[in-house]
């Protein structure tokens, strides 16, 4: 299903004719060579040339660097106060510094595109092998691959060194599977296996145009021979080998380019996947609009009141400062623009320009704590956590809503065979114990046992009905399987091997295919031969898969093996009520359930099914189509045998994990494939539904399938909002996320039922469905969604997602048809499981079992909001704080635009001074031990909701940084108010005589409380006391001796800061003496 949902995939239409070895069919035949693009691939983004234009284009995009661009060209236009390098050089540092960690990241992108495009590879011309390098490989052209090593491109499997023309090949790259999948070459090119032979084919192959899906590709070989007709052969999955998958256990294949470079599905599958932003960016852009305001007033302010003073001739021209000729002249309007423009630059620093780059540099380093955190690596994999994006660490904080996945995500995909049940006869000992016993589910109180040629029938269908492989257990690493066993079962299914253990614990034991022979072994040790015609392959929407094989006597059987909703309407309907009892009592019991059937087909039915289906295989346009109305055709008026019940145990904490999230204010849902009542049974086991909670229903089952099921589904929507809103009483105040002190409700619903309400009928007399199915939804504390499709799974997503208030939504899951959601949500994590990497490939963030989701969102999660929401709320504040004194300074100078600090500070404030400590204490603040978050998580409520990034703390910090900004300035002023301020400017102190510097005293007492203030929060970290408070004022000191000032200014100026901090006195005892001269 992935060409349904896959993200970025274009519509392609029409075929290719691809020529193989570019050997022409007929010299007389006109033939026009199609253009294909080169096997490179680029997954970089930029190149020598546009990556300055490109990438400052990017930057600019942003407003705050956009913001100081326009003020620094204003600066270098108009004559202003302050030079221009004081807003030039520290968006040149923040810009640089930008660009130079996007250009190495493009660089090591670079670096892996040539470890790929040059690498070397053999291709097949005039009967000889040819080394190249990968980049130069062409549509058409033979290549040949040897073991272990990985497809350059997508190829057509021609032959190979196995006399039965299979492979096999692992796709762990591409959609994480470690297990061998089994490929098939051509039929009339298996012989093909020397360069010599290979080179002489003449054949043209027809295929479809590229797209993302990996397991879709419809096409067709036409194979010329001479003398002879053409023989045309359909093409499928099973021929064509995907770039970036790897040979394994076989020593050489030949294949064919069909696909090559940006065309090939590994590289269509890395395309297109969005960009997510963070609410905390979305707080940041709020913010940097007040404070623009801020400045907007400042500005407005200072210029009205310029004129205002300057309405006084003495203050607008004074006798030492008379104005030229040219400034009597200027247009006042033009005259008022200009200054206001001068106001703005000199306020213009009260916008943060170093908090992006402050803020990635956190996010990045900070992530490197979730991947090396020893408590989320798991000894199994040997691996841990993972992270593809850093954006969203603060994220992980606030998240409402969390929709998991059941199998391989709450359970462990790792299948047992529980029992069986045989004509309604429970099975659930070895054979010979069943000799002896057997128990009848259900109202009809049968004893015994099925019959003997019943039960081997059955068994004779688990042995069949599959596509497990076999390969003896010393050929094979890191397969499914177990020491004691002389051969391991392969297969992409967890359950199918389960059922093949399940047949081999009765007695029979599936031996593997050899020439299309299927072998088994029989209770009686007899070694049983069937032909494998057809396999008619599994897919979501059938839910189901069957094959058809022939007996040694020529009997025709067709064995199918499905969920129960797709067998029973294939059935004698007669047939169905003893087998139901027990498959509905095994899915209450959490188990996994499988109904197998059978039928047998006369030779004409076989023939024409046979012409049907190679028909359906032959088409290009509409293959899937085809094929699934003959698969419909043929699996019809079948007999039941039986049914499976297989185990999937629950994840190790994964109950103790969901009442975490649910204490933490969380509500989790559940979406799954599997059916209502075995899911419906892991949710009790996994706590998601507790004994109290009271369950709503929308289902197959409560709705009905007659023509009033809309009419229906619009009463029971009615009926349970009522219940859950317009009966229940509203909560004044109270604590945020209230529905956890509410009624207990879990709804469940399932597939069909959500089509009605998603997608409603034309005539349908009730189109709000959605809205009141949704405010239903919100009101449970649990949700369970049970036959979703993969697209149903991104639908409900949307939908919470969309919702007024915008709640943080995650989403986890571990195989392929969880991709969706993952995309879909907020934040999307991959769990490292047994159903592929493709789910962790695509996700933001990856974890090897479903518990560490609660560290990870517990801990990590709080302390990185926390982090974050104090870095950016820290930023506004000291901005503001060091330029209040800026603008208050100005009605002190006759509105002048006289610049209160040195362009020095002005330059350095943001990029050095108050931008280091800040972003350590973003990085290492634990304000509560880790410890403690994980074990309570009512603190995550505390900070849930963007609590801390809200109006009201906001404007906390904007008060407190305004009321600092005027104790600086006003301290510093008042403190030269006395008598011992002399006529000369001078002033006498306890060091002596030294000039009165306003300006300096002002910038030390900002920067050195701004130090100050980072210190003092490091709540928990165990650093040196000294360290802290020293570090700032030593590096203040080393820039005063950078500016070139005199040893004695040095210590002077070291004196202002050091004397607003602890161990002043030890400081100037250990300057005194050495520099007596100043005291």
């Amino acid at each position: 299903m992935w060409s349904v949902w896959c993200a970025g995939e274009e519509k392609r239409v029409g075929t290719r004719t691809v020529v193989v070895g570019h050997r022409t069919v007929s010299e007389t035949d006109a033939y026009v060579a199609q253009k294909f693009c080169d096997n490179r691939i680029v997954s970089s983004k930029y190149t020598i040339w546009n990556f300055l234009p490109k990438n400052l284009f990017e930057q600019f995009r942003r407003i705050a660097n956009f913001y100081f661009l326009i003020i620094f060209l204003v600066q270098v236009i108009v004559d202003t106060p302050t030079s221009p390098i004081t807003s030039g050089l520290p968006l040149f540092f923040v810009i640089t510094v930008t660009a130079i960690k996007q250009g190495y990241e493009d660089w090591l992108r670079h670096r892996a595109d040539n470890e790929v495009n040059k690498s070397t590879v053999f291709i097949v011309e005039n009967a000889k092998q040819v080394q190249k390098e990968s980049e130069k490989i062409k549509v058409g052209d033979i290549v040949e691959v040897k073991a272990d090593e990985t497809f350059p491109c997508d190829l057509i499997f021609l032959a190979s060194s196995s006399v039965d023309g299979t492979c096999y090949v692992t796709t762990a790259s591409l959609d994480g599977e470690s297990n061998f999948k089994t490929h098939y070459a051509v039929r009339d090119t298996t012989v093909l296996c020397t360069d010599e032979a290979i080179d002489a084919l003449t054949a043209t192959i027809e295929c479809e145009q590229p797209q993302p899906d990996l397991y879709k590709f419809v096409g067709r070989i036409i194979i010329y021979r001479s003398n002879q007709e053409p023989i045309a052969r359909s093409l499928g999955p099973e021929n064509l080998l995907l770039k970036g998958a790897t040979l394994k256990n076989t020593k050489k294949i030949y294949g064919v380019a069909v696909y090559t470079g940006m065309e090939t599905k590994m590289a269509l599958n890395y395309q297109g996947k969005s960009q997510k932003r963070s609410a905390v960016e979305k707080s940041i852009n709020a913010f940097l609009i007040v404070y623009l305001c801020i400045l907007l007033s400042k500005a407005t302010v200072c210029t009205t009141l310029k004129y205002v003073w300057q309405s006084n001739p003495f203050n607008d021209e004074p006798w030492y400062n008379e104005k030229t000729k040219k400034e009597r002249e200027t247009f006042k309007v033009l005259r008022m623009f200009t200054d206001f423009l001068s106001f703005m630059v000199l306020f213009n620093f009260i916008i943060p320009v170093s908090m992006y780059v402050t803020v990635e540099m956190q996010k990045f380093l900070g992530s490197f704590f979730i991947s090396w955190d020893k408590e989320m690596y798991d000894e199994e994999i040997k691996e841990g956590a993972l992270v593809n994006t850093s954006d969203l660490n603060e994220e992980l904080g606030q998240v409402e809503f969390v929709f998991t996945d059941k199998t391989g995500t709450l359970t462990e995909n790792s299948m047992e065979f529980i029992e069986c049940c045989i004509d309604g006869h429970k099975y659930k000992d070895c054979i010979s114990e069943v000799d002896g016993f057997s128990q009848t589910d259900g109202p009809l109180k049968y004893y015994g046992k099925a019959e003997k040629s019943r039960e081997e029938l059955f068994l004779r269908a688990l042995c069949l009905c599959h596509t497990v492989q076999i390969k003896e257990a010393d050929q094979v690493d890191g397969l499914i399987g177990h020491p004691e066993c002389k051969h391991t079962y392969i297969s992409s299914s967890p359950d199918e091997i389960a059922l093949v253990k399940g047949a081999e614990k009765y007695g029979f034991t599936f031996l593997g295919l050899e020439n299309d022979f299927m072998k088994i072994r029989n209770q009686k040790n007899e070694t049983e031969m069937y032909q494998l015609l057809h396999i008619l392959n599994f897919d979501p929407v059938r839910r189901r898969m069957s094959v058809i094989v022939r007996t040694i006597t020529g009997k025709l059987l067709l064995f199918c093996k499905g969920a129960d909703s797709s067998i029973f309407p294939r059935v004698q309907q007669e047939e169905i009520q003893q087998t139901k009892v027990h498959v509905d009592r095994n899915a209450m019991d959490g188990y996994r359930t499988l109904c197998v059937a059978f039928k047998e087909l006369t030779q004409k039915e076989y023939d024409k099914i046979d012409r049907q289906l190679n028909e359906a295989k032959m088409a290009l346009q509409d293959r899937e189509e085809k094929m699934a109305k003959v698969f419909e055709d043929t699996e019809a008026d079948m007999h039941l045998i039986g049914a499976t019940a297989v185990e999937d145990r629950l994840q190790e904490q994964s109950a103790e994990t969901i009442e975490a999230l649910h204490a933490a204010g969380m509500k989790v849902w559940v979406l799954t494939g599997d059916k209502m009542e075995t899911a419906k049974s892991t949710c009790y086991a996994c706590r998601l539904f507790q004994t109290s909670t009271e369950l709503l229903e929308l289902t197959v089952k409560t709705v009905g399938e007659s023509e009033r099921k809309e009419d229906r589904l619009h009463e029971l929507l009615l009926e349970y909002h009522k219940k859950l809103i317009q009966d229940v009483p509203k909560h004044r105040g109270g604590l945020k996320r209230s529905w956890t002190l509410s009624q207990d409700y879990g709804l469940i619903i399932d597939g069909s039922t959500l089509s009605l309400i998603l997608n409603p009928s034309q005539d349908s007399s009730s189109s709000n469905y959605k809205n009141i199915f949704l405010q239903i939804c919100l009101k449970c504390t649990a949700v369970l969604c049970c036959r979703m499709a993969p697209l149903q799974k991104a639908q409900i997503v949307r939908m919470v997602k969309n919702t007024k208030g915008s709640p943080i939504t995650l989403s986890i899951g571990d195989g392929a048809n969880d991709v969706s959601m993952i995309l879909e949500a907020h934040v999307g994590i991959g769990i490292k499981g047994k159903e592929g990497r493709q789910a962790a490939r695509n996700s933001d963030y990856a974890v090897p079992k479903f518990k560490h989701l609660r560290k990870l969102l517990l801990a990590h999660g709080h302390l990185y909001y926390v982090r974050i929401a104090h870095l950016v709320q820290y930023f506004f504040y000291k901005n503001l704080c060091f330029i209040l004194p800026q603008f208050l300074y100005q009605f002190f100078c006759g509105f002048s635009q006289q610049p209160l600090y040195d362009a020095a500070y002005l330059t350095m404030y943001n990029i050095c001074f108050t931008s280091l400590p800040i972003l350590a204490y973003s990085l290492l603040e634990q304000h509560i031990n880790i410890d403690t978050l994980t074990s309570d998580p009512q603190l995550y409520m505390k900070v849930s909701d963007n609590a801390m990034l809200q109006w009201r703390p906001f404007l906390y910090w904007t008060f407190l940084g305004a009321f600092e900004g005027l104790v600086f300035f006003f301290g510093v002023y008042f403190l030269f108010q006395n008598s011992s301020l002399e006529d000369n400017g001078k002033i006498l102190t306890a060091f002596g005589v030294r000039k009165l510097d306003l300006r300096n005293d002002c910038f030390h007492c900002v920067g050195v409380h701004r130090h100050s203030e980072a210190s003092i929060r490091y709540s928990i970290l165990d650093v040196d006391e000294p360290l802290c408070d020293m570090g700032l004022p030593c590096l203040l000191c080393v820039f005063l001796v950078l500016l070139g000032r005199s040893h004695l200014a040095f210590l002077e100026a070291a004196k202002n800061v050091f004397c607003i901090c602890p161990y002043a006195d030890f400081c100037f005892h250990v300057a005194g003496n050495n520099s007596p001269d100043l005291y």
